[in-house]
């Protein structure tokens, strides 16, 4: 087994370790065995990159470092500068707060999450000191290792180039940071924990993850709204809602006691840097013993959802032509209700198809036009975005962790594969792009008023004909019938700049439509045809197939 340096670093501290009530001979080997399993798994900023034996050899969170080594290398941009410190360094931890937020949440929620230690190591003499010590430590490593590769050239060249007492606050201000990521994803969880039980928390932990995502993208926008920008220059204007910014409390002290600015403002954020890591690190330490056992939650089948069928039946009789096609339409339904991986890869984009044409008229408001100026523009145009879900979601319908039950489609004696296709897209298009839309679209009425009505009848076909453009330009597969580890990102990137430019191309096209007199009423059956005329050429009724 692999002896990590990690664990000899441990070894000067396990005086330390004993005097709490860790069993440390215990601790590290349970350590090295986890540290050894992650060098096994794919981290899902690989998932896609390398087939199937590639990424069991390469895979481990831990042999990827070079690629935050390169992410890391930007941050230098901004410690270099000299002056204005809360503008420089909100940006810098904006971005480590992002990379580190989402990498631990995409990768690491499972080990925090994690049952099967407990089922192995509770038959053992293993007391639970030591088993929650080794969790913790785990998740630990993980975070300060990554931590270090991103802010690592960074705080080399802060050293020299600002001095001992810049690099000292950075290093402090890294670790807090650190502290609240963990405590903050820690705690909701256990929020999670306490409130649901069995599967439907499972459910919502990946809705979680799309919240925080969400949460994410409008945080860049208000880190970006920190500064005005005039003629080149960046100027600093306190604003209440600021305090909730952690990026600019972890900014505070470098303009506190570099930057000479003794507000009372920059005073409170900096002590919020300092105080809300440590006290919510005391109240987790607190309530680590209800976190684990809350997590017994998680092997309890006991409230998971059931799924009549009624609503996917009904819709397939609506919207299907034929017994093959209603079938699939209601298995790839059923599938995306109930297939986890799918919705953990696919609805955060959701969330975000869903926040980003509001982040663009943001913007237009931002930039200080009232409503009444907003309903002038062209604005509406970014409705188009909320077609970027279907990027990611006709890509991962191919894809299952229950693949090896494609074996079934060769028992099912079909005339071809076109029902097969058309009842998968159709389940996708009314399951996640006509709530998507209907949502957008009933925000976008009341933003832009009643004569934006014959604009969303336009954007349906259109989003509807981008739908059958995205199957059409990716590689065929049968509905979830291949393992994700098998995604080739290779496969996929040169086409979704192909989808990306049909989408503006078809937003832009719309755009020109809106200039010419009555040219929207004419494009309205335009559309309608060539969803027809598309739709009838993709999927061939008199297609015959093979796999």
């Amino acid at each position: 087994m692999t002896e990590f340096y990690v664990l000899k670093l441990l070894d000067r501290l396990q005086g330390v370790f004993r005097r709490t009530g860790v069993d440390y001979p215990v601790l590290r080997s349970i350590l090295q065995v986890k540290l050894t399993m992650d060098a096994r798994r794919t981290p899902t900023v690989l998932a896609g990159g390398k087939d199937n034996k590639q990424t069991t050899a390469e895979g481990s969170p831990f042999r990827i470092q070079w690629i935050y080594l390169l992410l890391g290398l930007m941050l230098i941009l901004f410690v270099v500068q000299d002056g204005n410190y809360i503008f420089s360094m909100s940006i810098t931890f904006a971005i480590l707060m992002f990379m580190i937020a989402t990498t631990l949440i995409s990768d690491f929620s499972s080990v925090m999450l994690d049952l099967r230690d407990k089922n192995i190591l509770f038959s053992k003499p293993v007391n639970r000191r030591t088993l929650n010590m080794a969790k913790s430590l785990h998740v630990l490593i993980y975070l300060l290792t990554l931590t270090l590769t991103v802010t690592g050239p960074s705080l080399i060249v802060s050293l020299f180039k600002q001095g001992i007492v810049f690099f000292l606050i950075y290093a402090a201000a890294v670790i807090l940071m650190d502290c609240l990521i963990l405590v903050i994803t820690a705690l909701i969880y256990l929020l999670i924990l306490r409130v649901f039980d069995g599967e439907k928390l499972k459910d919502i932990i990946n809705y979680v993850q799309i919240i925080l995502s969400i949460g994410i993208a409008v945080g860049y926008q208000l880190v970006s709204r920190l500064f005005n920008l005039a003629d080149l220059t960046v100027s600093y204007e306190p604003a209440w809602w600021q305090y909730l910014l952690a990026p600019a409390w972890f900014a505070s002290p470098f303009e506190l006691l570099l930057g000479g600015n003794r507000s009372v403002h920059l005073t409170v954020m900096s002590v919020l840097a300092l105080v809300v890591p440590v006290l919510l690190l005391a109240v987790y330490i607190k309530l680590m013993p209800m976190f684990e056992r809350s997590l017994q939650k998680l092997a309890s089948e006991e409230g998971a959802g059931k799924d009549s069928g009624n609503m996917a039946r009904r819709l397939s009789e609506l919207f299907c032509q034929g017994k093959e096609e209603a079938l699939f339409f209601r298995f790839t339904w059923s599938m995306m209700r109930n297939e986890r991986d799918f919705k953990l890869k696919v609805y955060p984009t959701f969330g975000l198809s869903l926040i980003l044409p509001f982040i663009f008229i943001f913007n237009v408001l931002w930039g200080g036009g009232g409503l009444e100026e907003l309903r002038n523009t062209k604005a509406f145009l970014f409705i188009y975005f909320c077609a970027l879900l279907m990027m990611t979601a006709v890509q991962m319908l191919r894809y299952s962790t229950s693949y090896r039950g494609a074996w079934i489609y060769k028992t099912i004696p079909l005339p071809g594969l076109s029902p097969v296709y058309r009842g998968m897209l159709k389940a996708a298009i009314l399951r996640l792009l006509i709530p998507l839309f209907v949502i957008e679209g009933a925000i976008f009425l009341w933003l832009f008023g009643v004569r934006f009505l014959p604009h969303l009848i336009i954007v349906l076909p259109a989003l509807l004909l981008y739908s059958v453009l995205c199957f059409r330009l990716l590689p065929k597969s049968l509905p979830f019938s291949e393992q994700y580890s098998a995604a080739r990102q290779k496969d996929f990137t040169g086409s979704a700049f192909v989808q990306m430019f049909i989408l503006m191309g078809l937003a832009g096209l719309h755009y020109v439509i809106s200039l010419i007199p009555f040219g929207i009423y004419i494009y309205a059956p335009v559309l309608v045809i060539a969803n027809w005329w598309i739709w009838r050429i993709s999927f061939p009724r008199a297609e015959l197939g093979g796999s």
